[in-house]
């Protein structure tokens, strides 16, 4: 069933981009609108083959949690995803991934990125209230 969804969003995208394509194309085009159209339709699959990737590795309730972090924390949203890509492309994950198992990793992923604050106080000697009540 998933092939069938990759080759559905493939024909989908093909099918924009000939759209694109014939409708706004000009041989009069400078290279730089060329080079930056490439680079868009790079972003653009790049992304695609991120989101099926991530829709084979996560259940439904797995990917809402991922796009609601990725709206308040984009970065460790990125991280995750990055994460999960990475253990899929080397085989290491038995199966869809549910939203209790996504937890767990957000969990490691903010262990390995948590920050440690110190807070030190420096306290002014010049007008301590103590010295007066030794009187």
């Amino acid at each position: 069933m998933a092939d069938d969804e990759l080759e559905a969003i493939r024909r989908q995208r093909m099918a924009e981009l000939q759209a694109k394509h014939g409708a706004v194309w000009d041989p009069m085009e400078q290279e730089s609108g060329n080079d930056q159209q490439g680079q868009q339709e790079a972003k653009q699959r790049e992304a695609d083959m991120r989101n099926t990737i991530l829709a084979q590795v996560l259940d439904q309730s797995a990917r809402a949690r991922l796009s609601n972090l990725a709206l308040v924390k984009p970065e460790k949203a990125k991280a995750v995803e990055n994460y999960l890509i990475q253990m899929a492309r080397f085989g290491q994950l038995g199966g869809k991934i549910s939203e209790t198992g996504l937890i767990e990793i957000l969990e490691k992923v903010s262990q390995q990125t948590e920050k440690k604050m110190t807070v030190t106080f420096n306290r002014r000697r010049v007008m301590d209230s103590d010295d007066e009540d030794d009187e």
